[in-house]
């Protein structure tokens, strides 16, 4: 058996492990992924030669390059029980915080919670991609990933027009105090996501390391919300929620050509 190490700068959270999952689900000569996220490291254990998995890492453009290959005797892989239940879990979370987000980010006037409301349904195609993996066709999962895709990119579009209309608009601020709030709430519902899903792995690794966390991009996205409230209050203008918006809006479209390469 060949043991292949992969580095992927841009494998910060979770939903990023389920998509580079999905996309080597699709060859048989794998045996297992042993993920290590906050070391940006992916280790496959896999027969014959890398050249069909090296491809399909650096297809997802999550900065994905291969580092060593080497033989083998392992035999000993524990695979996360309870998948489809972990799964459920964390799509259930971040969908609710979709609506959430999305329906204080319209009532409040802010661009910032609308754009991190389509990141939190940006995880939830995955991992509801993820689960159709777990118990469905290729053709299947391929077919769904295009349509989140490209309505994921839709949504992201209407943002930006939005954004635009605003800032060379004149409308209200937004409500500092409730970005500031429900990005506190999303903060914790990323947080206790990477708790779910770090300790289906093992018990050992359940507590978490601080950087996994702080590097992750959902929390960062949580923290900018959170820091541009503050700023639409002490500044009195609307454009730190607008250019907070705008950054997460290009991450959404970033997210979504990464699932549409699941549906080639």
């Amino acid at each position: 058996m060949q043991k292949t190490i992969f580095e992927i700068t841009k494998m910060d959270c979770p939903s990023e492990e389920n998509l580079v999952r999905m996309k080597l689900d699709e060859i048989s000569s794998i045996v297992h992924l042993d993920f290590d996220i906050p070391n940006r490291k992916l280790t496959v254990f896999h027969s014959g030669e890398t050249e069909q998995i090296e491809k399909s890492v650096i297809a997802l453009h999550l900065g994905g390059k291969k580092i060593s290959t080497e033989q083998s005797d392992r035999t000993d892989f524990k695979e996360t029980t309870n998948q489809k239940r972990i799964l459920w879990s964390v799509l259930a979370i971040n969908f609710a915080f979709f609506i959430i987000e999305m329906a204080t980010g319209i009532v409040s006037k802010s661009m910032g919670l609308v754009a991190d409301s389509l990141d939190m349904l940006a995880d939830s195609f995955v991992y509801g991609i993820s689960l159709i993996a777990v118990g469905g066709t290729l053709m299947k999962k391929k077919r769904i990933a295009k349509l989140a895709g490209y309505f994921q990119i839709t949504l992201a579009i209407i943002g930006f027009v939005e954004v635009l209309r605003r800032f060379f608009g004149a409308d209200k601020l937004p409500d500092f105090s409730t970005m500031i709030i429900v990005s506190i709430f999303a903060l914790v519902a990323n947080g206790i996501c990477l708790y779910i899903l770090q300790k289906s792995k093992s018990k050992e690794e359940a507590h978490m390391k601080a950087s996994m966390i702080f590097t992750s991009n959902d929390v960062i996205i949580n923290l900018g919300v959170i820091i541009a409230g503050l700023l639409v209050h002490w500044l009195n203008s609307s454009k730190p929620d607008l250019i907070i918006g705008t950054i997460v809006f290009v991450l959404v479209i970033q997210g979504a050509f990464r699932i549409l390469k699941l549906s080639k």
